[in-house]
């Protein structure tokens, strides 16, 4: 994925495909089409699907007459590139007002275990020096 497709917003309908070739790594236009709601077009899924070839977030191989498409990045690398351009684009770069967001916002849903997994973080951070 190049470098300014890696930020490209996509709409609803490309994140649910992505979160089916996700879950499937790979799949043809007809299986895509299966799996997302509502009553998608089988031409407009295909369309669908070459867009995100064009942005970089999907690549696919020929198996004789079908296109199987998967996603071109693993899903880990795809979630760090989007939340680090989420972080960049409405938190000024600030990892301390992400964590205020969510300890705002989330915290009454966090339970004493998730409590404790997020200040082990934080204390290997510190150890590590942040990084």
């Amino acid at each position: 994925m190049t470098k300014s497709s890696t930020h490209t917003t996509l709409t609803r309908r490309e994140r649910q495909i992505m979160d089916v070739l996700y879950r499937r790594t790979r799949a043809t236009a007809a299986d895509v089409m299966a799996e997302l709601p509502g009553d998608p077009n089988y031409s407009t899924v295909r369309t669908q699907l070459r867009v995100l070839e064009d942005k970089g977030h999907v690549r696919h191989e020929e198996e004789g007459l079908r296109y199987v498409y998967a996603p071109a990045v693993p899903r880990h690398a795809a979630r760090k590139s989007a939340l680090k351009h989420l972080v960049e684009t409405f938190f000024d770069g600030s990892a301390e007002q992400v964590v205020a967001a969510v300890l705002g916002g989330e915290a009454s849903r966090l339970s004493d275990e998730d409590l404790d997994r997020i200040a082990a973080l934080v204390a290997d951070a510190r150890k590590d020096g942040g990084r």
